[in-house]
């Protein structure tokens, strides 16, 4: 029976399976933050066909680190409703294809970035990589409620990948960038365990509001919220970012504080989405704020 259910569902597995399992807008918004990093590293154009290079390796290992989170969790996938129309947790694409999938794309990914980039970006790459898809994935998902916080430096590398690949080096401001992506990540998370709380509970994955409640759940992420206030005015008290950078940051700090006092609203039991889905535009704006102004000032 397991066989026949096997093979109906290898045949029903199509590109576009194989794509979201590369969790494509997540990538999408990880490769704007290396092209950030990337543009920002010189104060002229970067080299644009090594850059390419560099987004499609570093694309192709990000979609990897993907397709392996889809196959570890899958039987944790199917227990949620977010999550079990995934192809690995309804079982359209195999853990056997999923993991063959994956490997196809990392070894791609290095190989262009350690041969045609450099290799400090390949390695940085590969941690990025075995961070999130196994560090995270594989431990820190099922072990502890910081697996967020402990894991969220390999979702925060893409900047300095960026960086790295046009100038074969780590700079200050780089891992500036990383620390902005570093803080943010808890407040975003969190948001969405608040919106998901019972669906973890039912999968059994220690999220935050599950093992310490959402009262705890709410402070911390209003503490996360003000350490990423202090970390998105670092550009500007550094030099990094002008004026430009610093309007922006302020009006999108202000909107997410604005959420943030709603989130402590009991009775509002959307807000702990809203603040999930307005900090994805945070982010993408953030680093959209950093690149204009510095094509405006540099």
């Amino acid at each position: 029976m397991q066989t026949t259910l096997t093979s109906i569902n290898t045949l029903r597995a199509s590109w576009k399976d194989y794509l979201a399992l590369c969790k494509p807008k997540v990538v999408l918004l990880m490769l704007i933050t290396a092209l950030v990093g990337a543009f920002i590293a010189t104060p002229g154009w970067p080299n644009i066909g090594q850059l390419l290079i560099a987004v499609i390796g570093i694309g192709a290992c990000a979609a990897s680190g993907a397709t392996i989170n889809n196959m570890i969790d899958h039987q944790l996938d199917a227990k949620m409703a977010r999550t079990r129309h995934r192809a690995t947790a309804s079982g359209i694409v195999s853990p056997v294809q999923a993991l063959a999938f994956a490997l196809a794309l990392a070894v791609s990914g290095m190989l262009l970035l350690w041969f045609l980039v450099n290799p400090l970006t390949a390695w940085l790459t590969l941690f990025a990589l075995i961070g999130y898809a196994v560090i995270y994935t594989l431990f820190l998902k099922r072990a502890t409620p910081q697996n967020i916080t402990i894991g969220g430096l390999a979702g925060a590398m893409p900047p300095l990948l960026g960086w790295t690949a046009v100038t074969g080096q780590v700079d200050p401001n780089a891992l500036l960038l990383v620390l902005i992506i570093f803080a943010w990540t808890p407040p975003h998370f969190w948001a969405l365990a608040l919106h998901k709380k019972d669906e973890y509970a039912k999968a059994d994955v220690p999220m935050l509001p599950v093992t310490h409640g959402d009262a705890f759940t709410r402070i911390q992420i209003a503490l996360y919220s003000l350490l990423l206030l202090g970390c998105t005015l670092l550009p500007f008290v550094t030099g990094m970012s002008g004026l430009i950078y610093l309007s922006g940051i302020l009006i999108l700090n202000s909107r997410q504080f604005y959420l943030l006092w709603q989130l402590f609203d009991k009775k509002n039991t959307q807000a702990p989405y809203r603040l999930f889905k307005f900090s994805i535009l945070y982010l993408l704006w953030l680093f959209l704020l950093i690149l204009v102004d510095h094509a405006v000032f540099s």
